[in-house]
Order: structure tokens, then C-alpha cells, then sequence
């Protein structure tokens, strides 16, 4: 390795920012929104399927979510993994219609919420500098090997580190806002 890619680096740190967006994405901030069930898998036809691909979700009002289910035989299925998913959801089935009314988000719930959303965006900036870890790791190897000036490894060095930096930074900006909306009542 005789100069680092640097476009695969950004990609990998910019990796760890798009996970984070989905799990934001899935944390409630007492309004309704269909990313609210990305997560949550479906037990359909022997094997566990997304619930986006069992039905249509829509958000018909603020505080609703509906599930439209393609398949009548689905419901039931789809009723008890939301039920089961851990968001603290209670759906209700009419016909191939499943209803999600999203309920008011207490204080104490808020604070959960937003420990949950701290705890995300530190597995983010883990992940970050764990790829700038490795980067670092094989600009010394090559320095060591001979495959790099010492004055190159300082100039890679920098920018990989100023890449951190930014992608830090956007995790940060990213965790305020997600607090703000959870903890807007």
C-alpha cells in the first residue's frame, strides 16, 4: 500500500452515518412516521420478511400509521410483530387494514428515547474510528516497509484524520437533532 484510498475510507465512515440515520429512523419522536417500521420483520411465509413487503404503509394522520396487507392471511402475522417489535405500538386490525395509532410520548419515555439515541450515535463514532484506526495502522506499515516517505505517511496521516473529524462531527449534529425532536414536547 503505497498511498491510502481514500475514497473507500469516506465510504466506510459515511457507511457508519447511513446505519445511524436508520436507527434514528426508527426511534419515536411522538409523531407518526412510516420509517418507524423499517426495522420490524414479519414472519411470513416460513421465513421473516420485511414489513414493507407484506403491505403498504402510510401515515394517514399525524399520530396514525396504517398497514395496508397485500395478503388477508398475513394480518394476524403482521398485528403480532408490531405488537412484538419493542416500540411500545398496539395495532389493531380491520380486514386487510392494520391501524398503529402512535401514542403521546411521556417524559420518562423522552429521556429513554434519547439515552437510546446517544447509544446509537457512540456505535457510530466507534465505527468511524475504528476505520480510521485500520487506515492508520497501514500507513505505518507502509512507512515501516519503505513504501512511504515519512513526510507522505504526515500528509495521509492528516487527511484521514480531518475525514474523521467531519464524519464525527456529522454524527454529533445529527444526535442533537434527533435529541431535540425527542425531547420536544
Amino acid at each position: 500500500m503505497s498511498e491510502p484510498d481514500l475514497e473507500d475510507l469516506g465510504r466506510r465512515m459515511h457507511g457508519a452515518v447511513e446505519i445511524l440515520k436508520q436507527e434514528f429512523g426508527g426511534l419515536r419522536s411522538g409523531r407518526a412516521s412510516a420509517s418507524l417500521l423499517d426495522p420490524i420483520k414479519v414472519d411470513a411465509y416460513g421465513s421473516e420478511m420485511p414489513l414493507n413487503q407484506v403491505g403498504t404503509v402510510s401515515v394517514p394522520e399525524p399520530r396514525m400509521i396504517s398497514v395496508q396487507v397485500w395478503d388477508k392471511s398475513m394480518v394476524t402475522s403482521v398485528e403480532k410483530a408490531i405488537r412484538e417489535s419493542g416500540l411500545g405500538l398496539n395495532p389493531s386490525a380491520d380486514g386487510q387494514l392494520v391501524r398503529v395509532p402512535i401514542p403521546e410520548l411521556t417524559e420518562e419515555r423522552r429521556q429513554e428515547m434519547a439515552k437510546i439515541a446517544g447509544k446509537y450515535a457512540e456505535q457510530a463514532r466507534v465505527s468511524v474510528r475504528n476505520v480510521r484506526r485500520h487506515c492508520m495502522d497501514e500507513l505505518k506499515k507502509s512507512e515501516k516497509a519503505g513504501e512511504m516517505s515519512e513526510d507522505d505517511h504526515k500528509v495521509y496521516a492528516d487527511e484521514v484524520q480531518a475525514m474523521t473529524d467531519k464524519t464525527i462531527s456529522e454524527i454529533d449534529e445529527m444526535f442533537a437533532h434527533k435529541q431535540s425532536e425527542i425531547t420536544q414536547v
